[in-house]
């Protein structure tokens, strides 16, 4: 049966509009229309905006959260410490938690998620008796939780360029790109036809995979029509390691694997040269930002505008789970180039809630959803007006520069009211976190 639901304010792809009638049958949006409410309308006050996607996660991450904030030190330092998160899941308990960190990305206006995934097998790096349990626990986690999502199932070669993998790392491995791509294969076949699932692939980073198994990975994704992603100059010691081992950028290693294009995401994208820039816009590879763990881990600030005016698209991922919120990772693109340049107005609001939706699903393989039109997925995210923090605030600026994810009251997801009152239907979201969280300490 059908549901109409009445906004009070709805972001449209014309711009801002008031009372607007949503009819939705099934998982997609049917019919606009303009008017009161009637009678038998679900009632969404405040500011209506489609479906979030937080194009770039690590569920597993989420565990870190407030705890590696003492003491000194890196990205690298980091690591370590998410490397012992990495070593004590298995499929019953990385179930638990990315329920709970899924459930709060629907709690924060997420509709889609995807999934950097590499976290393969059981510890030492045995393959479990079903090679893909891992990849199968995140869906049904998306699932339980209201969120599409596209499983970017990463390959993760090396420890480090011309290093073997170590330790918890033996557990991201499959051998070689070859037989990374027959487990890929597989996951894929289980996910064919299923509307709520993507399976894409994704290369590490230059550190993990050897130049020379790049074009595999890149191949799997050509011949899928899938998305491909790949962490890009996160830090200047990758470039460093890079330039010494292949006289080459990480940018320009994977563009001559065959590996950037429309399909393909170059995650983080920090520490670019201009060549580089211009081999990612040129190709029309989108640019996911993570301005959130990019400031947590003291990676610095990328060249978003730069790259968007090259002809990249830029998108929106919330990484390692240090905040999850797009209206922060959407303000700061912003607010990040402010005190780089010492300028303001770098970017529209309009242009980042555009990143924050209809760029970030197309990035995900998901190009009908992030917009509220007929036919689109029907995806709602309602922000209060009336908050301390909104009050005052309309339009595209008060979701970026005003809002945060508290001011999301009622989520509609594929259909599914997911979120409501600003209560998730899976009960108490913290207390899931809290316990799976206490579970691995």
């Amino acid at each position: 049966m059908p549901v109409t639901y009445w906004c009070e304010q709805a972001w449209l792809p014309g711009g801002l509009a008031a009372d607007v009638l949503v009819e939705i049958e099934g998982e997609r949006v049917t019919a606009l229309g303009r008017g009161g409410p009637s009678p038998g309308a679900v009632r969404l006050p405040g500011l209506t905006l489609p479906g979030l996607a937080n194009a770039h996660s690590h569920a597993f991450h989420r565990a870190l959260r407030g705890a590696t904030q003492t003491g000194r030190g890196d990205f690298w330092t980091w690591r370590e410490q998410m490397y012992g998160v990495a070593a004590r899941l298995d499929p019953d308990s990385y179930l638990a938690l990315a329920t709970a960190a899924y459930a709060e990305m629907a709690m924060a206006g997420i509709t889609c998620v995807g999934e950097f995934h590499y976290l393969h097998h059981a510890p030492g790096g045995r393959p479990y008796d079903d090679p893909n349990i891992m990849g199968e626990v995140l869906a049904e986690a998306a699932r339980r939780a209201g969120l599409r999502v596209a499983l970017l199932d990463t390959c993760y070669l090396t420890g480090g360029i011309g290093t073997p993998l170590s330790g918890p790392q033996e557990r991201f491995g499959d051998g070689d790109a070859a037989r990374w791509a027959e487990r890929a294969q597989d996951l894929a076949a289980r996910y064919a036809g299923a509307p709520d699932v993507v399976v894409g692939a994704a290369v590490h980073s230059v550190r993990a995979v050897p130049a020379e198994q790049m074009p595999v990975v890149a191949d799997f994704a050509r011949r899928h029509d899938a998305p491909l992603h790949a962490h890009v100059s996160e830090q200047r010691a990758e470039n460093e390691a890079c330039l010494a081992a292949y006289s080459a950028t990480p940018v320009r290693v994977l563009h001559d694997s065959g590996a950037l294009g429309p399909r393909s995401t170059a995650v983080h994208a920090t520490h670019l040269t201009g060549a580089d820039q211009d081999l990612l816009g040129g190709s029309g590879t989108h640019v996911c930002m993570c301005p959130t763990t990019e400031r947590d881990l003291a990676d610095g600030i990328g060249p978003a505008r730069p790259l968007f005016e090259r002809g990249s698209p830029i998108t929106l991922g919330s990484d390692s789970h240090a905040v999850v919120d797009l209206f922060e990772e959407a303000r700061a693109v912003e607010l990040n180039e402010r005190l780089a340049s010492e300028r303001r107005g770098h970017w529209r609001a309009a242009e980042l809630l555009h990143a924050a939706t209809a760029a970030g699903h197309a990035s995900l393989g998901f190009p009908d959803a992030g917009v509220i039109v007929p036919g689109a997925w029907a995806d709602l995210v309602s922000v209060r007006l009336d908050s301390v923090r909104t009050a005052g605030a309309t339009g595209a600026e008060a979701a970026v520069f005003a809002a945060t994810a508290a001011d999301v009251h009622s989520v509609v997801s594929s259909g599914r009211q997911v979120v409501i009152d600003g209560h998730h239907i899976l009960g108490n979201v913290g207390q899931l976190l809290s316990d799976a969280i206490g579970a691995l300490r």
